[in-house]
């Protein structure tokens, strides 16, 4: 099977030929094609590059446009520094010190340069891999994208004291991560992943009374689009695990935190699992035969459908021969 094969047979409930590899790569693979961080987050030619070649080597049968959290913060028209080394910074978060949302235009996923940048990485990656490779767009998911608005601590205030107004800027956090995801299903993604890791750091009921709710409109507009969902909420989700379950994903990517039976039984029989190898403890400084080792574990935990990840992003400082482990294949039982 070509990976994109291996990867919607897993989705539609079929058999495919091995496990799809599915890891999310940054600083690793920047570095890894002898390129940096900064160059990756800032222009789609160097990501693209890097995800193809790791792909290509180590057997990863997804693609992915994610590179950091500040795309449609720099559309709402925040100030981003590129670290050479480093995860790109926002200098000034746009409602830091005035909350007024009239201050926010929409942006144009199109038009706004980081976003584009990222639209034009999925439709090199579509002109470049064909159909052979499944394409990942990505969005912020509605409470990360308020907290990146807003600052996280303010956000988080905002959640207790006002949860009218978080409520509202997180609408308006998802009506322009619609415009960007369309815009990248456009381009050729046939998912779309939606990060919203400052969840995790909220209670059961503060998220499933606020967040949720912009979560599930979310992930019901990109089904409309005809796309996949992917969430990624790294941390220690088992208190968001029932919440999570009623959003209708495609793909859940579990933390090494987090028991991949416990997900199963509270997520049910019929949705994705990936993960959820310790990406440091694990991949970074562990063995080659104890990352395999790990993987089948994690696989036999999680049952089918399953798909390969660490339980998050793979450290730059990992060996090669350890993420290759990670990427050995798997036949299916």
């Amino acid at each position: 099977m070509e990976p994109r094969e291996r990867y919607m047979a897993v989705l539609e409930g079929g058999r495919p030929d091995m496990l799809p590899r599915m890891p999310i790569l940054m600083q690793f693979a920047a570095e890894h094609i002898g390129s940096y961080y900064g160059a990756f987050a800032s222009d789609h030619r160097v990501l693209v590059e890097a995800n193809l070649r790791c792909a290509e080597e180590f057997g990863i049968d997804q693609l992915s446009a994610i590179s950091d959290p500040y795309r449609e913060t720099a559309g709402f028209g925040a100030p981003i520094e590129f670290p050479r080394n480093g995860v790109p910074i926002c200098l000034k978060p746009p409602l830091e010190e005035d909350p007024d949302l009239a201050r926010l235009s929409r942006p144009d996923p199109l038009k706004a340069p980081r976003m584009r940048d990222r639209v034009d990485a999925v439709s090199a990656y579509k002109a470049r891999a064909g159909g052979r490779y499944s394409i990942m767009g990505w969005v912020e998911g509605p409470a990360a994208e308020a907290a990146d608005l807003r600052g996280v601590s303010n956000f988080f205030v905002d959640l207790l004291d006002d949860p009218a107004y978080a409520s509202a800027l997180m609408a308006r956090c998802v009506d322009t991560a619609i415009d960007f995801a369309r815009a990248q299903v456009a381009a050729g993604a046939d998912t779309v992943g939606i990060g919203d890791a400052v969840a995790s750091q909220v209670s059961a009921k503060l998220y499933e009374s606020l967040i949720l709710p912009h979560e599930r409109r979310l992930v019901a507009a990109v089904h409309e689009m005809r796309a996949r969902v992917r969430l990624h909420i790294c941390g220690n989700i088992r208190h968001l695990l029932s919440g999570i379950a009623s959003l209708g994903l495609d793909i859940v990517d579990i933390d090494h935190m987090v028991s991949l039976a416990e997900a199963r039984r509270v997520l049910g029989p019929n949705i994705v699992l990936a993960g959820n190898v310790d990406p440091v403890a694990c991949v970074m400084r562990g063995s080659p035969e104890a990352i395999a080792s790990a993987v089948r574990q994690c696989y036999a935990e999680a049952g089918e459908p399953f798909m390969v990840a660490a339980g998050c992003e793979i450290p730059a400082s990992t060996p090669p021969a350890n993420l290759a482990a990670l990427c050995r294949p798997i036949v299916p039982r």
